[in-house]
């Protein structure tokens, strides 16, 4: 695969080639610097190249890609149900999230964007489609259950983006992604992103991408502002452990293995005195929708979720990040570390554990890249306090999201 063009340092998005309307846009939105993804991809892309871009969560791949699709597609004409440009991502949130970004950007250019995904009425979807939308933003899914419906053909297809890759291959989304790409034209433009390439992700690389342009920006690594903490609990202990580490003023965006446990620990919170909102897969799309804009508008400064939330879960100002259950794997680690120090911010994240992890979490680690400053640690430790900062304001306020229909 080339290697594609060497890095830009010191130039502007106009410099890179972007028409005005974008520049614009952009500005507008206080972004004047290109990224480094973005100052690596954009040359090519913008000529035409397949892309191959790894990059670490929060690297700024999304207008990485968003840039490059509404140029290329920019002046032609989509006709009903037959979108030309195609974004796939794994999860809700992503999506909403990609749509966010690429829609003021595609409104310069005269584009229209929609998503689709489950857990949401398809009418408003397949009215989006039949109307001639240009970009459509979708989990594999339920893109797939409208094609098969009739409701949408990918044969004008002219750019097509797979984001988080490595994600799609972790929950088994991979077979449906092939599937969609086989149906789009093989001499379409494919900008292919992953924060890790691996065998998966690489198969899905040789199998779609024609002499793509490799662009990998510290992929794995995680952020070098983030201070690492791993705290040894008894399990007794561990409820209240995380509930002191949650008391202070930071945001904080808590982890939990299952659904069930974020759950319980939301209310744990809540009943502390710290108004916790979850997001995990048994809540209804609004329900999610309004606990992400709780936590985002700073209503509550607690969210506990499953890795749901470990990609494409963009949040400024999360401060702390904590993995009240760790890991399976390091992968997971860096994803979910990730929420916090985004944009050059600093952040902190623990980890707690208890004794029979420990070598788990240990390998994990090792893997993962990452030597935290590692103690044993009970509800009055006084770390906890040093990590937490000076506790904020008790709220009786009651938790959001208990229920899947909240």
């Amino acid at each position: 695969m080339p290697a594609g063009r060497p890095q830009n340092t010191g130039v502007t998005f106009a410099d890179l080639g972007l028409p005005a309307p974008l520049v614009a846009v952009l500005s507008k939105g206080g972004i004047t610097t290109p990224r480094p993804i973005q100052a690596a991809v954009l040359p090519d892309a913008l000529a035409g190249l397949d892309i191959l871009g790894g990059a670490q969560t929060g690297s700024g791949k999304t207008l990485g890609f968003s840039l490059p699709l509404v140029v290329r597609l920019a002046g032609g004409h989509t006709m009903a149900r037959r979108p030309r440009g195609l974004v796939l991502v794994p999860t809700r949130e992503l999506a909403t999230q990609v749509q966010a970004v690429l829609s003021p950007l595609a409104s310069a250019m005269g584009l229209s964007v929609a998503t689709i995904f489950g857990g949401t009425a398809q009418r408003p979807q397949v009215a989006a489609l039949r109307n001639g939308v240009d970009i459509v933003v979708a989990c594999p899914g339920r893109l797939a259950d409208l094609i098969g419906q009739g409701h949408c053909r990918l044969g004008d297809v002219e750019v097509s983006v797979i984001d988080e890759a490595d994600q799609m291959a972790d929950l088994g989304f991979l077979p449906a992604v092939r599937q969609l790409l086989e149906a789009t034209p093989p001499g379409g433009q494919r900008l292919l992103f992953s924060a890790t390439l691996d065998r998966e992700v690489d198969v899905l690389a040789r199998r779609f991408l024609t002499r793509p342009a490799r662009h990998d920006v510290d992929a794995a690594a995680p952020p070098a502002q983030i201070v690492h903490h791993l705290l040894t609990v008894t399990p007794a202990d561990r409820a209240a452990v995380v509930t002191a580490l949650a008391s202070g003023e930071a945001r904080v965006l808590i982890f939990t293995r299952t659904r069930h446990g974020a759950r319980k620990l939301a209310r744990q919170l809540t009943t502390a005195g710290t108004p916790a909102a979850q997001l995990h897969g048994d809540l209804a799309q609004g329900a999610r929708r309004r606990n992400l804009a709780a936590f985002g508008s700073g209503e509550v400064r607690a969210m506990v979720a499953t890795d749901i939330a470990a990609r494409g879960l963009h949040v400024d100002g999360i401060g702390l990040v904590i993995h009240a259950d760790p890991p399976a794997e390091h992968k997971a680690y860096v994803h979910r570390s990730g929420r916090t120090a985004r944009g050059g911010a600093p952040g902190t994240v623990v980890t707690v554990q208890t004794a029979a992890q420990a070598a788990g979490v240990r390998a994990l680690m090792r893997k993962a890249g990452v030597t935290p400053r590692a103690t044993a640690a009970a509800p009055g430790s006084a770390v906890l306090r040093s990590i937490a900062g000076p506790p904020a304001r008790r709220s009786r306020r009651t938790a959001r999201g208990t229920t899947a229909r909240s």
